[in-house]
């Protein structure tokens, strides 16, 4: 029979695990929307994430009267730390998300072409998606998981985002140059497309706070 205690830690990660899977849900969506160039889609991923700062706060309250009613120490106390600067790493990257949706169903009908970026664009997103999945795996299987590999799959994740995006950011500065009337609309596209390269930041951070709740050692978290 679980403890109180035990309970009240499941409950919190159960309820953690749903915030992710709707992220990670909502951020395929949104994959499958630019893909398709569908804004029915965007706007649905925008409303499936409405609620996640709520969502999100309903976590830290949990997380706030579990120290006050327990008091825990040593690994019990790591544990609810690392949750509770988990729960902000993923509504900040749900936040992205949506904010990702709401802008890109504008772009994909502007008058300039983002066609030839496409291709790109949709391995940056599918490595930001990836990025995700390995977390969540993780998460639902916390008692197998193996926290050192989903750390290092992300990293690999997030360093080949970070390339992507590179090559996105020299094209659209390329195109800035031959195309100085639509200068601004382009800043503002790769202000979007940063959103996913910080989406793929913010995943090394959970990942990198769920090896520190089972291990103990360093928090290290990108800015």
């Amino acid at each position: 029979m679980l403890s109180k205690y035990d309970e009240k830690i499941n409950s919190i990660r159960e309820k953690i695990s749903n915030l992710l899977r709707d992220i990670t849900t909502a951020d395929e969506l949104s994959l499958e929307a630019f893909k398709l160039s569908d804004k029915v889609k965007f706007k649905e991923v925008e409303r499936s994430l409405a609620k996640i700062g709520l969502k999100g706060d309903d976590i830290d309250n949990e997380i706030i009267k579990t120290f006050a009613l327990f008091g825990p120490e040593a690994k019990e106390l790591r544990f609810l730390v690392a949750y509770l600067k988990m729960t902000n790493e993923i509504v900040r990257t749900g936040e992205g998300v949506k904010k990702y949706a709401r802008k890109m169903s504008e772009y994909i009908s502007h008058e300039f072409n983002i066609e030839p970026l496409k291709p790109t664009i949709l391995l940056l997103h599918k490595s930001s998606v990836n990025a995700l999945k390995y977390i969540l795996e993780c998460f639902n299987e916390y008692e197998n998981c193996n926290y050192e590999d989903t750390y290092t799959k992300v990293l690999v994740e997030e360093s080949m985002n970070d390339d992507l995006f590179s090559i996105l950011e020299k094209e659209i500065l390329n195109r800035i140059i031959d195309e100085k009337e639509l200068s601004i609309d382009y800043v503002k596209i790769l202000g979007s497309l940063r959103k996913l390269e910080r989406s793929c930041d913010r995943s090394v951070n959970i990942a990198n706070l769920m090896l520190y709740a089972e291990q103990g050692g360093e928090i290290k978290l990108f800015n």
